[in-house]
């Protein structure tokens, strides 16, 4: 595994909200970062963005499942896990993902693909029933 892939897993593996420091670490300071939700540009957005994330719950980790790697690109497969006090009544919630990254010495274009809806939208009491409600009838 490379360097930088190397530092990647072992920082998002530590990611807590008192080690956003090795954020600096992972990311060269013009990343590029994308999830669903998002689109942030440069290092220091990119920390502000996982201090608001990680004071928004009470808590969240990040299993790092499968890592390939090939010519400076990567594909790192994980599961998520978090508590949010709105979300699925405070329980844990399992949300996998990959995370496309492209580097050189540290990361410099992270996109993130996940299902939001599974993250969010299911967690929520009224709409989280009808979601589930509605992907059982789609499966019939």
């Amino acid at each position: 595994m490379s360097p930088a892939l190397t530092v990647f897993c072992r920082e998002y593996q530590r990611l807590s909200p008192n080690h956003l420091e090795g954020l600096y670490d992972i990311y060269a300071p013009d990343i590029r970062f994308c999830d669903p939700a998002h689109e942030i540009q440069g290092i220091a957005s990119l920390v502000a963005y996982f201090d608001t994330l990680f004071t928004q719950v009470t808590a969240c980790r990040f299993d790092i499942e499968q890592v390939m790697e090939q010519d400076g690109e990567a594909l790192v497969r994980w599961q998520m896990v978090f508590c949010h006090p709105r979300l699925n009544g405070g329980k844990e919630v399992q949300v996998p993902g990959v995370s496309h990254l492209r580097f050189a010495e540290q990361v410099y274009e992270h996109t993130d693909y996940f299902d939001m809806g599974a993250m969010l939208y299911e967690q929520l009491p009224l709409l989280g029933g009808v979601i589930r409600a509605l992907k059982r009838r789609l499966n019939q």
